[in-house]
Parts: structure tokens; sequence; C-alpha cells
């Protein structure tokens, strides 16, 4: 298995048209999501920006967005596609009489990612993650880098001007993603996980400290009583991983021990994903590292190299 070399820099521009909007908008609009999603949106001013999860009862992810606010009684919540409308029509069974309108507002904006030194060419500096800059009648949200590159999200009204920067593919800037060591919900991951499942408790997707939400006890109780058996980690192969794909370990040829997450080609060649192990089968792969330990989709599948996350896990409470 050929691991790669240091990532040359990356910088430019691509319209992310896999990915879509739901706005909330109205003056119950904070107050409703507040009540449905891991994040504080009450909490959450104009110039921040958070990753957080829409549960089930059971603390599965049915989505999971990057949101913001646009102003004070309108915020957007950007999301796949492939769940969007599914997500909406969950969401909204919820608003009752709530002064909220929730709809997909997918046409009405343009979404780009940035990467690189792209992104102060166009915001004029760069922030720290999950912050917010508007710039004109845009919005950028800076994100957590991806393999050392750091990324942002252009979003503006679908009749602005496409921002002026070099391109670079959506592959590349999928591969950055999965690097960033965070996975967005899918429909071939749909309720397959609880947050700590996919790191999100240890890169700001979860508020411990909020109200209730749906899921919200197991998820607590999860963290709380460090009863965590499976976490997020990266890995290369030779052979394309798929999302909702098995991954099996040596010990165990008839179990899975996780599911792939996300994946993308890495430029330098191979593949990177991100896959949700039981951490057992992560230890014992990092400390048998060199050899086939995790395999994709059988026990007789390609082999999955652990590589570093590019963040700290926040310990069990």
């Amino acid at each position: 298995m050929t691991l790669t070399s240091p990532t040359p820099p990356i910088s430019g521009i691509v319209q992310l048209t896999h990915l879509g909007l739901i706005r909330a908008a109205g003056e119950d609009a904070v107050k409703f999501l507040q009540s449905q999603l891991t994040q504080d949106v009450a909490l959450m001013d104009l110039t921040q920006a958070h990753l957080a999860a829409f549960c089930n009862a059971k603390g599965r992810m049915q989505a999971s967005f990057i949101l913001f606010k646009r102003s004070q009684e309108e915020v957007l919540l950007v999301c796949s596609r492939d769940i969007l409308a599914a997500t909406l029509k969950r969401l909204s069974m919820f608003v009752m009489r709530a002064k909220a309108k929730l709809s997909d507002a997918s046409d009405e904006f343009s979404l780009y990612g940035v990467a690189g030194s792209a992104i102060e060419s166009m915001a004029g500096s760069t922030r720290p993650a999950w912050t917010k800059a508007d710039i004109g009648d845009a919005n950028m949200v800076f994100l957590y880098p991806g393999a050392g590159q750091l990324r942002a999200l252009w979003c503006a009204p679908a009749a602005s001007p496409a921002p002026q920067a070099a391109g670079i593919d959506l592959e590349t800037w999928n591969w950055l993603e999965v690097q960033s060591g965070i996975a967005m919900i899918t429909q071939p991951i749909f309720e397959a996980f609880v947050p700590q499942m996919l790191n999100y408790e240890s890169v700001g997707g979860v508020n411990f400290k909020k109200g209730c939400y749906p899921g919200q006890e197991i998820v607590a109780r999860s963290q709380y009583r460090g009863t965590l058996k499976r976490r997020a980690c990266l890995v290369h192969a030779d052979a394309a991983p798929a999302v909702g794909q098995e991954v099996f370990h040596i010990k165990d040829a008839e179990q899975p021990c996780g599911l792939v997450a996300a994946a993308a080609a890495n430029p330098a060649g191979g593949f990177d994903a991100i896959v949700s192990i039981q951490t057992s089968a992560a230890a014992d792969a990092a400390e048998h590292a060199g050899e086939k330990r995790l395999t994709l989709g059988s026990s007789t599948g390609a082999a999955l190299a652990l590589l570093p996350l590019p963040y700290p896990l926040l310990a069990d409470i």
C-alpha cells in the first residue's frame, strides 16, 4: 500500500453542486432550531457558524448541517442534497404553531468551496474555523482545514456574480473534506451513527450544555458514561471505498467493525476515507501498523491503513 507524501499547496474555488440549503425564517426560527439540533443556535451570533446534527429519538443522525445566521430571523442550513427534501419534510413536522417557515433555498443561493490562498484574496484575511465573515451580500464560513490546506464555504444570492479565483475540481475539494476528518451525513449513512461515532463532539458539532432536542438523552449518556465504542478514523486504501461500505477486522471475518462515512480519491494516488470503527479495532490496527488488520467490504478486501486525525478527540466525561 502506498501512503501519500506531503500535499503541495491547493488554492482556488469550486461550485458545490452536491450541497443544498434549507432556510429557517421568522421570529421563532432560532427558537425552533434550538429545540431540534445538537447545537446551541440561540447563542450563535452573526459572526459565527456551527456544525450541527439532527437526530432521531435514538440519537442517530438523520442529517448534519453547517449553519449560520444571515440575520437574527434567518438561518441557513447547508446539507447534502440527497437528504435535503426528506430532512426538510421531517423538520417541518415539528414546526406546528411556531412562527417559523422552513423552505428549500438551494436555488436562491450559490455555494462554493474555497481553498488555500484564495480565501485571503476573497476575504482579506483568514479566521478561525466556525467563524463567519460578511462580504457584501455574501457570507464566508471558515471551516476546519484539510491536508493542511485552509478551507471555507462561500454562500451568496444566486444572482450575485461568481467569486473570482482559480478553479479546483470537485474531487479535490471532496478529498480536502475527507482530510478534515469531518463527515457530513448523506443518504447511505442515514441514521447509522450517533454524533460521537463521527467525532462531532470533538469538532464543535455538539453542545452538551443546551436544552433538549431529539435524541439528547442518548447522545449525553454516551458521553458522560464513557460508553463510546466507535470513533471516526482517517484511513488510506489502494481500492476505492464507497460511502456506507462495511469495514472488517482480521480477528472477525463475519461481523463488520465499522462503516465508511466519506471517501475521495487522493491526488497523489489511492483513496482516503473517514470510517467509523470500533475503538478496539482501531487500537489494534494502530498497534500493528503496517500489517493488514482492517479490510474493505469483506475479510478479503483491500487493506486499510490508519492515518492520523487532524484534531484531538474530546475525552469521555
